[in-house]
């Protein structure tokens, strides 16, 4: 059983940054896709950005330029940075693995992290 940790949400002003981790518990997650998705309430959970095993990254159009995904493997970590921060980025935030990039995109994930809440102010 893999778990996945989220830390690093919180509040604050539009325009700010804020940088959310992702901690596995297991280190062959190297191998696979890993993600962020969010989910604001009454809304559906969107997918925000995901990073391959190779490194490649994609990124909803929302959050282009703003969001930077990254992972590092030896820590069996994930991270996201997110500047330029606006109040629709409000959300629960959550990391996600699968083997597949495609179908992390489709919203299905071999595992699912507990979400860490992120708050933005106008």
């Amino acid at each position: 059983q893999v778990q996945l940790l989220e830390s690093g949400g919180g509040s604050v002003q539009a325009g700010g940054s804020l940088t959310l981790s992702c901690k596995a518990s297991a280190p062959y997650l190297s191998s696979y896709t890993l993600a962020w998705f969010r989910q604001a309430p009454g809304k559906e959970r969107e997918g925000v950005a995901s990073i391959d095993a190779d490194g490649s990254a994609l990124y909803a159009n929302s959050v282009k330029d703003r969001f930077t995904i990254s992972r590092n493997d030896a820590e069996s970590t994930l991270h996201l940075q997110m500047n330029s921060l606006k109040p629709e980025d409000s959300a629960m935030y959550y990391c996600a693995a699968d083997r597949r990039t495609q179908s992390l995109w489709n919203g299905y994930a071999s595992w699912w992290g507990q979400g860490t809440q992120v708050t933005v102010s106008s």
